[in-house]
């Protein structure tokens, strides 16, 4: 990998000094050095997918270097400045924290076309949605003053593509307020998951979908007339199985699992609530991650008449996540503990609907004889299928009560279970919710 990164820097020192040659009159320009990489690093992978053109790369490449090289274009323009002074053509800021040039817009433009006004023309569409690299998010341009030329705006690179790019591996996000989704993962297996029939058909067509979505579009010829991504609504009582089902969605089928906090998107001032929804789903497109909204009936709730701007905000906020989430090209799993709560004019635009129901008396057996670490030995068989039959438990509520039975045991040191026992610790997780 060092040496591709070191042929790229060479690749842009070269265009860079012929170009500022030419400016200054030392020499005609002559046809910039073609750029070459091969193997299989992340950054060629990623050239070969995306097929870039030469002005691609290059734009790609001065937005990478400064994080390889901190003075990289400062000690090229010094090589025709020794004395220093202005050089606007150039384009390129100082910013706080980092002592060197960042480049601008402006700066690919000096690159590709010098000054020459009809070439400077024809790359202006370099930066807009036709450029792969601006459409996903690649590389933008940060937002420049009212008033101020948009090719101002310094290069930005995704850190993720900057962190692949340069080490060959991604760390995940971790949850903060840039960031407000939570990374899922669980060491339970499809076999720990007590569900009916009909759930776990449902489950599997996601299932499905996941594995065969790119042929979907493609081979099939549907992208054209199908929404790219999947939306899916879990309802039920809590502890029935829906935000366990998501991280096993993502661990069997290789995709990360981010479970949305709502709270911290949602904001009392105008705007905030699109602001924070537009930076988690820049963050995750094209990333094939499963994102999970939890309680989505938070902002998904039955919608009133604008009485008010704050209603006719919030419901511009929730049309705006709805907008979001259609273009998503992932799955999107929402949940809620009751289907009635979620507006009507929401439940058509999901593909799937799944009810997680409260486990029947022989499921709820079934969760007991999982749960239940084998070193218990019971004082009678028929303990487990009478409590399975008397107490309407899910299997949150079981896997609450199973270890409060084991940490008891460890202090006592003793592993037989008897029924009070059993019931004891039952009618203790049942007053937690006043039952």
């Amino acid at each position: 990998m060092g040496k591709e990164i070191q042929n790229i820097v060479s690749y842009l020192q070269a265009i860079t000094s012929q170009r500022l040659e030419n400016y200054f009159g030392e020499k005609v320009i002559s046809p910039f050095p073609d750029f070459e990489l091969s193997g299989s690093s992340p950054l060629s992978n990623f050239l070969q997918h995306y097929k870039l053109s030469r002005s691609e790369i290059t734009l790609l490449i001065s937005a990478l270097v400064p994080h390889i090289l901190p003075g990289f274009f400062d000690r090229i323009i010094q090589k025709f400045l020794p004395n220093g002074g202005d050089f606007p053509e150039f384009g390129g800021v100082k910013v706080d924290q980092h002592r060197g040039m960042i480049p601008t817009g402006e700066t690919v433009l000096f690159l590709l076309a010098g000054m020459d006004i009809q070439e400077r023309l024809s790359y202006f569409s370099l930066f807009d949605q036709s450029n792969p690299l601006i459409k996903h998010h690649i590389v933008s341009l940060n937002p420049v003053k009212t008033g101020e030329p948009r090719l101002g705006g310094t290069l930005i690179m995704d850190s993720e593509y900057v962190e692949v790019f340069i080490s060959g591996k991604i760390s995940l996000p971790t949850l903060s307020i840039n960031f407000p989704a939570e990374h899922l993962q669980t060491q339970m297996t499809w076999e720990d998951l007590v569900l009916p029939e009909q759930v776990w058909n449902q489950i599997n067509e996601l299932q499905i979908w996941l594995k065969h979505k790119e042929s979907l579009l493609t081979e099939f010829d549907l992208g054209r007339k199908i929404k790219p991504g999947y939306r899916a609504l879990f309802y039920g009582p809590p502890g029935t199985g829906k935000t366990v089902t998501a991280t096993l969605l993502g661990k069997y089928t290789g995709r990360e699992v981010f479970r949305i906090d709502l709270s911290m998107i949602v904001s009392k001032y105008i705007g905030e609530t699109e602001k924070n929804l537009s930076a988690l789903f820049d963050k995750a497109e094209n990333k094939d991650w499963i994102l999970f909204f939890d309680e989505a009936d938070a902002i998904f709730g039955k919608r009133t008449g604008v009485r008010d701007a704050h209603d006719k905000y919030a419901n511009q906020e929730v049309s705006y996540l709805l907008q979001r989430i259609e273009s998503y090209n992932g799955l999107v799993i929402l949940a809620s503990n009751f289907k009635n709560n979620i507006d009507t004019a929401f439940i058509r635009r999901f593909n799937s609907i799944i009810y997680f129901p409260t486990p029947k008396a022989e499921e709820r057996l079934m969760i007991w004889k999982k749960t239940l670490p084998e070193q218990f030995i019971l004082e009678d068989e028929s303990i487990l299928k009478e409590l399975a039959q008397q107490y309407e438990l899910t299997g949150s509520h079981i896997l609450n009560i199973v270890q409060y039975i084991s940490l008891a045991s460890l202090e006592n040191k003793s592993y037989s279970l008897s029924r009070e026992m059993i019931v004891k610790s039952i009618k203790r997780e049942m007053e937690k919710e006043g039952k």
